[in-house]
């Protein structure tokens, strides 16, 4: 049987809804919709760019909890409310994903706290 091991990150968020920052499952890794929330601190940028940048470390510190990283990540999934704001997170973007070219999407949706202007999901998978 597959062992499913959850990574928490220690966002409040998880404990009250009741979820995992990221999910691994045999050589797969599932990291739920991530923001740009310092978890240490549970603050947040008002800059789409900076909370772009946030929410990559918050997905790289899970990514190397499960034993992985960017370059494992095969699916992308960026949720915005304000599509105007994609654009300016490209630069960032780019840097985390030139390389690996995972399949992508972004969707335009209404996120749960209004502070928020970028949640960004990955799936991975360890190939070696």
């Amino acid at each position: 049987m597959t062992e499913r091991r959850a990574i928490l990150s220690g966002s409040t968020f998880e404990e009250q809804i009741g979820y995992a920052r990221a999910v691994v499952v045999g050589d797969s890794i599932y990291v739920s919709g991530t923001t740009g929330f310092d978890y240490a601190t549970m603050s947040i940028s008002d800059d789409v760019v900076e909370q772009a940048e946030q929410c990559l470390r918050n997905i790289g510190a899970a990514l190397a909890e499960a034993g992985s990283s960017f370059a494992d990540v095969v699916r992308v999934r960026y949720l915005l409310p304000d599509p105007a704001d994609f654009e300016p997170c490209w630069p960032v973007l780019r840097r985390h994903f030139l390389d690996v070219r995972p399949a992508a999407t972004m969707l335009v949706c209404g996120l749960a706290d209004p502070r928020m202007k970028i949640e960004i999901e990955v799936d991975a998978r360890r190939l070696s």
